[in-house]
């Protein structure tokens, strides 16, 4: 378990492009947690020389090499509970009531919205550009009492 005070980098929608921007702006994070559409498991193998990697599989994570990587987890960092998903379409009420922050993918739209006493992270997309879209990755910053904050950056390409 991550003991608080944490950093957390967040990172979704990689899409099998790792750029350098967003190795840089996730390095010195205790932990990464990717939120799905990896696109190439070498990424994994990539973020893992920062700190340790949390990842989910994402809808188009097809490939036999991410038969292994889940379609849900949870982390615990004291006592906040971060529930990673790739779809927030496709959380469970129970999942969603024991967690204090809900990280997904998918929209490749960026967001940090607290909802009903959780805060609610996408970190957009940190792969290929989509539409006009930014670039980006995200941090949690996790307090050792339990507060969370979060934080978008805007990778410069």
């Amino acid at each position: 378990m991550i003991r608080p005070p944490a950093v957390i980098g967040l990172i979704s929608d990689t899409h099998g492009l790792l750029r350098v921007q967003a190795l840089a702006a996730l390095a010195g994070v205790d932990a990464i947690l990717h939120a799905g559409d990896i696109g190439d498991t070498a990424i994994l193998e990539q973020l893992a020389t920062i700190a340790p990697v949390t990842a989910v599989r994402g809808n188009n994570d097809r490939e036999v090499a991410f038969e292994a990587v889940p379609e849900t987890a949870m982390l615990q960092v004291g006592a906040v509970a971060i529930h990673l998903l790739h779809d927030l379409k496709l959380l469970l009420a129970k999942d969603e009531a024991a967690a204090q922050v809900i990280v997904s993918g998918h929209s490749h739209r960026p967001l940090i919205e607290p909802r009903d006493g959780r805060l609610y992270v996408n970190p957009g997309s940190a792969g290929p550009r989509r539409f006009s879209l930014p670039v980006t990755v995200a941090k949690l910053y996790i307090a050792a009492d339990g507060s969370v904050k979060a934080e978008l950056i805007e990778l410069n390409l």
